[in-house]
């Protein structure tokens, strides 16, 4: 499989799939809203999808998406004072529609949840100048957004540079699910902005480049200043507040690349860029056929091993840090996590107390948590105890380290059908 076949079928894979029932639920809300302003029920008149949808830089499992809804000017005199009316009666206007939906007013829009993804709607003002004025509760205030010139500006780079932009800001999201960073759709398109429009070396490449773009984007982050507090986004010029520091995953996903397009002619290469951007990248046919013989051909063990992605969309939004409390009697507990910083490895007959150390305070309840809990190694697969199911649980689970192996603790968070939060945590047990 070539560089090209390659990242080709990776961006197939990351588009999205239910493109006719989003566009769908835009139009009926849409229509709603029309039809309780303007008295007419028009599915795409005065409305703008906005977000990364609208900068058509989403990638497949996108949960939360966005659209702004041109209010009649003549309605300026009446809500300017009130910016909780305003979204108070967009609310009523959706659940005359939706009316067994969740629906909330938030500080800054209305919230509609559907299964799998929320659409959060913002009534605005259009200026004379093209930009809008959207409500906000807290400040009382109708402040300025520019989505208008955000999308222009993507749209006007990604065609100067053979859509290698767009491309890269799906990578990007892929690379951010697999490794579970909180990482705004936003941050990630103004960071691939400037990086792509601070060279000239794909301007004019297509898939076959994609291994080096990706590689040269990753050491790009990794050397953005740490003490960085924002950026600003293509277009509008707003300020895109840096939620959590990526340099050290992104320092971390250069070398993976590097050794994946060292590795572009060995067999392995496929399962190397999975390293980096999890299963939506392609094994190649040789490689399935050849674990799928290894598999059939043994009869000492089963592969039991689950996928989060199998059952869920994967859409990071939230920080989630795991770590794990390492007991034994008459022994000194510690935390894993130092302990695997100085190189050390864990002995037998250990007890493990996993635990969700940190998690967004901006995630709100209710969610579900679920576990991963995967052995690897020949003894594991010996004793036909790999494991690998991921299973419902709270914010701890126990385990012990019974043999020696290199294994993994996964934690997710589902919010709304949807994995918005992910952690794991590598537990490597000695052999003595």
């Amino acid at each position: 499989m070539t560089t090209s076949e390659m990242f080709s079928g990776f961006l197939g894979n990351l588009v999205i799939d239910n493109r006719t029932k989003i566009s769908g639920r835009y139009g009926r809300i849409t229509a709603a809203l029309n039809r309780k302003f303007r008295d007419t029920g028009s599915t795409t008149a005065n409305s703008i999808q906005i977000g990364s949808y609208g900068r058509r830089t989403g990638i497949r499992g996108l949960s939360d998406l966005d659209m702004i809804y041109i209010l009649p000017k003549g309605e300026w005199d009446r809500l300017k004072n009130d910016q909780y009316k305003a979204l108070a009666e967009t609310k009523a206007a959706i659940e005359a529609t939706y009316p067994s939906t969740s629906i909330i007013v938030d500080r800054l829009v209305v919230v509609v949840s559907f299964e799998s993804y929320v659409i959060e709607v913002q009534p605005c003002f259009e200026q004379d100048d093209g930009s809008f004025l959207y409500p906000d509760t807290k400040r009382k205030e109708w402040l300025p957004t520019l989505p208008r010139e955000e999308m222009a500006a993507v749209d006007d780079r990604d065609n100067n540079t053979n859509g290698n932009l767009r491309d890269l800001c799906k990578m990007t999201r892929a690379w951010r699910n697999k490794h579970g960073l909180k990482m705004g759709g936003l941050l990630i398109d103004t960071l691939a902005f400037q990086f792509i429009g601070s060279t000239s070396d794909y301007d004019n490449t297509s898939y076959s480049k994609h291994d080096e773009m990706v590689h040269d984007f990753f050491d790009y982050l990794a050397n953005e200043p740490k003490d960085k507090s924002h950026y600003k986004a293509p277009g509008s010029g707003q300020n895109v507040r840096i939620k959590k520091r990526f340099q050290r995953k992104a320092k971390r996903a250069a070398e993976l690349c590097q050794q994946a397009i060292d590795a572009a002619s060995q067999a392995n290469c496929n399962a190397k860029w999975r390293k980096v951007f999890g299963r939506p990248f392609p094994l190649t046919q040789e490689t399935s056929k050849v674990a799928a013989s290894i598999f059939s051909e043994s009869a000492t063990w089963r592969n039991t091993e689950e996928f989060i992605e199998n059952s869920f969309p994967i859409d990071v939004r939230y920080d989630l840090k795991i770590d794990c409390t390492v007991s034994q009697k008459a022994h000194r507990s510690f935390q894993l996590r130092e302990f695997l910083s100085m190189g050390l490895r864990l002995a037998r007959y250990k007890t493990l107390s996993f635990y969700i150390d940190r998690l967004d305070t901006e995630l709100r309840e209710p969610y579900d948590i679920r576990w991963k809990v995967l052995n690897r190694g020949d003894r594991a697969r010996e004793l036909d105890c790999i494991r690998g199911q991921i299973r419902i649980g709270g914010k701890t689970i126990s385990e012990r380290t019974s043999f020696f192996g290199d294994h993994l603790v996964e934690c997710y968070i589902i919010k709304e059908g949807v994995v918005v939060a992910k952690d794991r945590v590598y537990v490597p047990i000695q052999n003595s």
